[in-house]
């Protein structure tokens, strides 16, 4: 606290921070460790979910813990040990989070005008509510909540929101709050994925015939409910052909990760790269741009299973472009969307 507010205080009263500015970047979640008991753990808290899993809990819950999480944590913490990063003992999605926010806190100079920048995690560590007392102990009186996700669902963004708003219902004394509106068409998003494939085409030894746009999944009910996700991804990928002069069969859009035997959104991105190989296509790359960070889906799912398909399927080159991360590409982009979000707070 300023001497001169310090001055009119009484000499036993307790030193509060105050008057700062807060960024709060969300992104998923991440299992601590690359072992079976983590991911249980992981997935026993993101599957728990009533916005990500829509089923009656009377149905659901059965099904998720009688078989979910006795069978799949072994599969998808082997899963993460062919991408976990040694050197710092986390998965790609935690570090790169991690470097966006001490990135982001880099990119603001005057230190009078400097938010106050942390990170958290939806589902595990650090949790929504530790980034959010982490900001308040610094004195952040308003704070921006960025969900790290470009197209909006109710998946995502909005059980972000929900969990902030819900740890707020605890708080006596609560900040200012805004959130991140999803930002799939915005300019600065759209110019950084076809930054980013462009690098890619300058550079790359072999041209792809087909660049495969692919999003995560999500079941066919949840648009028919009225979730703008899938919406929100064709206008991306329209974006992207229109930004890239491509037509539909350069620029394909597809979604991954799928599970379960409902209906999901299609084309489902495991059958177009298959029955891309089978016609004859010999060269291919595929883009992610939903997600903000390189993770199991992208670089496992991604990068290695859907690439084995191709080449067993008769392909010969089978490329992914990395998700923005802490490029300075991506940095830009993110830097732009904050100081957007925060106009009239600094």
């Amino acid at each position: 606290m300023p001497n001169s507010e310090q001055n009119y205080l009484p000499a036993d009263h307790p030193e509060v921070a105050y008057g700062k500015i807060g960024v709060l970047l969300v992104n998923l979640g991440t299992p601590d460790e690359c072992t079976p008991q983590s991911v249980r753990t992981y997935l026993g808290e993101f599957l728990a979910d009533q916005r990500v899993i829509e089923s009656p809990a009377w149905l659901w819950k059965p099904v998720l813990h009688g078989i979910i999480l006795r069978t799949r944590p072994g599969k998808v913490a082997a899963a993460y040990k062919k991408i976990w990063r040694s050197g710092t003992n986390e998965s790609p999605l935690r570090y790169y989070t991690r470097r966006q926010a001490e990135l982001l806190s880099g990119s603001f100079d005057d230190r009078n005008h400097r938010p106050v920048i942390n990170w958290a995690m939806r589902y595990g560590r650090p949790s929504i509510r530790e980034g959010l007392d982490g900001l308040l102990k610094k004195g952040c009186e308003r704070i921006l909540i960025a969900p790290l996700y470009p197209q909006y669902s109710a998946t995502t963004t909005a059980t972000v929101n929900d969990c902030v708003f819900d740890v707020l219902k605890t708080l006596r004394w609560q900040p200012a709050v805004r959130t991140l509106p999803p930002y799939f068409d915005h300019p600065a998003h759209i110019e950084a994925i076809a930054e980013s494939i462009n690098d890619y085409l300058s550079t790359c030894e072999r041209k792809p015939e087909t660049i495969i746009v692919s999003y995560h999944g999500l079941p066919q009910s949840y648009l028919e409910s009225g979730d703008p996700y899938y919406c929100h991804c064709s206008k991306t990928t329209r974006l992207l052909r229109e930004r890239l002069d491509m037509d539909k069969d350069s620029l394909v859009m597809s979604f991954q990760s799928r599970f379960g035997p409902k209906q999901w959104l299609q084309p489902y991105t495991d059958k177009l790269i298959e029955s891309l190989a089978k016609e004859g296509n010999k060269a291919v790359a595929a883009i992610m741009p939903g997600f903000s960070s390189d993770c199991l889906e992208t670089l496992e799912e991604m990068g290695m299973q859907n690439r084995d398909l191709f080449l067993e399927n008769g392909g010969e080159s089978f490329e992914i472009i990395p998700c923005l991360n802490d490029s300075a590409t991506g940095m830009r982009m993110l830097e732009i969307l904050v100081r957007q979000e925060l106009s009239g707070w600094i």
